[in-house]
């Protein structure tokens, strides 16, 4: 059986459609797709919308897939328990494993540079959906069956973390696609759908995590969260798209080839260009030097596990409030806090989120119940109160992003700095990891936790010397961008 031949090409080539089949029989089987294609695309729910969005099947897969990304957090909590539990690994070494789902996003440009360049049989988004669902589900069902070490562990984190970040990429290209042409109020009507889809999957997420952990156990909730990347794969097939058939073989494949190496360096010394400029790279800078500051989440998670003995539901709990607190942090920045002059906001944010961050010391030496306060309850408010002020401060990483990025560049430039701010956040939590190891702290012995927190909380600090890397004016934006900086907001 012969394997079909993938032939790079560019998007002028996209764009002329005079690309033919090289014989009768995939000419045949392109029109069979075409007719299903119309037949697809004619059909919608009548009178059904959401968000002011009429649910097309199109519509309904783009909403989905959003929706899973939100949902796959179903095994966030299950992979801590199964690094402590199962692995028998230390703090420092979980904030290791666990920093390897952030390596695949650190790439985003190259993803989008792919789907848009060459297509796989026929098809730039739909493929790459259907294998990224196919990628996922095969990661996590290795996490419920073979998994037992922590390497393979790693691995299968990093391959179910690329899954969901490819098909992020290739989603938002096609949400980017269908708000072109279209209204700023129909445009703001799909991101909201888009944003709410992925915060509905991370709420029902955080509802049944920590049960599902409890009762039937970390491989279980793996298998079920196998499950989900294949609905990305099923919903595929109701994306509305043009198939792109390209020769087998003949006069133009060098040429096809060229121009996709001509296409990848012109794309190259444009993105260069763009970040090479001075109020892009200062800005940039500093938000990753925000963002690189030391973690002490993991050493937290063991604390509270395994000295406090918060059980997977309590913590599932936990999760709800803060996935709601999520939404609440980002009606409270749009609400007050859209117009403060940015160095003034991370000013302000830095100082109060820093003092916050402390109280997490009156957890660990036990203070909040001298004033009467049980753990439970204490742990529930105090994740509340951060997450609400941590949304709202990242929204600014959002607002100041998309307007940095100079005009005719702004996907690609955003996705590259969306990648170095990642970038910046897995730097912190392996430092964070290598000051759990410097001062001792193990699953079970937390002498020096307190000193921990205390140090992790300041360094938040250290980056405001540089607040004058930053534009002086307030993050305005026009009605256009906020709908993009939502989206991504997700």
């Amino acid at each position: 059986m012969s394997l079909p031949v993938l032939i790079p090409i560019t998007p002028s080539d996209l764009d002329d459609h005079t690309l033919l089949c090289s014989n009768n029989g995939v000419e045949e089987g392109e029109s069979l797709i075409s007719r299903v294609d119309e037949d697809l695309s004619s059909f919608r729910l009548n009178g059904v919308k959401c968000f002011g969005v009429d649910l097309t099947p199109d519509n309904v897969a783009v909403a989905m897939v959003y929706f899973v990304q939100g949902v796959l957090d179903l095994a966030k909590l299950a992979v801590s328990f199964y690094l402590k539990d199962d692995l028998h690994l230390d703090p420092a070494e979980a904030a290791v494993i666990s920093g390897f789902a952030a390596l695949p996003w650190l790439i985003k440009p190259l993803y989008g540079f792919i789907s848009d360049s060459v297509p796989l049989f026929g098809y730039r988004r739909r493929s790459y959906l259907i294998l990224s669902g196919l990628l996922g589900a095969f990661s996590w069902s290795f996490m419920a069956t073979l998994v037992n070490s922590k390497y393979g562990a790693a691995m299968c984190i990093l391959l179910g973390s690329l899954s969901v970040a490819f098909s992020d990429v290739v989603v938002d290209s096609m949400v980017v696609e269908r708000a072109r042409g279209e209204s700023l109020s129909m445009s703001g009507s799909l991101q909201s759908l888009c944003w709410g889809s992925s915060a509905f999957g991370g709420i029902v997420s955080s509802y049944f995590s920590g049960s599902l952990v409890g009762s039937y156990g970390v491989r279980f909730v793996f298998g079920v969260t196998a499950l989900l990347p294949l609905m990305t794969s099923a919903v595929a097939v109701l994306v509305e798209e043009k198939r792109v058939c390209v020769p087998l073989n003949g006069p133009n494949l060098p040429s096809s080839g060229l121009g996709f190496l001509e296409t990848s360096k012109q794309h190259i010394l444009n993105l260069w260009t763009a970040v090479r400029q001075p109020n892009v790279y200062l800005p940039t800078l500093f938000i990753f030097l925000w963002q690189a500051t030391p973690q002490s989440d993991s050493a937290m998670f063991f604390f509270t596990t395994n000295k406090l003995g918060f059980t997977p539901e309590f913590l599932g709990r936990v999760k709800l409030v803060s996935s709601i607190a999520s939404l609440v942090g980002v009606a409270l920045y749009n609400g007050f806090l859209k117009n403060v002059a940015l160095r003034k906001f991370f000013l302000v944010m830095s100082i109060v989120g820093s003092a916050l961050g402390m109280t997490q010391v009156f957890l660990i030496t036990g203070l909040n119940r001298k004033f009467g306060i049980s753990d439970e309850w204490f742990a529930i408010g105090d994740s509340l109160i951060i997450t609400v002020l941590g949304q709202a401060s990242f929204m600014p990483v959002l607002v100041l992003a998309a307007r940095i990025c100079p005009e005719g560049m702004e996907a690609t430039l955003f996705a590259t700095l969306m990648s170095i701010f990642n970038g910046g956040g897995l730097v912190g939590g392996l430092v964070g990891a290598a000051m759990t190891h410097l001062f001792g702290i193990s699953k079970d012995r937390f002498d020096n936790l307190t000193t921990l927190v205390i140090l992790c909380n300041l360094s938040s600090l250290l980056p405001l010397p540089l607040l004058g890397l930053l534009p002086e004016e307030s993050p305005d934006l026009s009605s256009k961008e906020s709908s993009d900086v939502e989206m991504k907001s997700i």
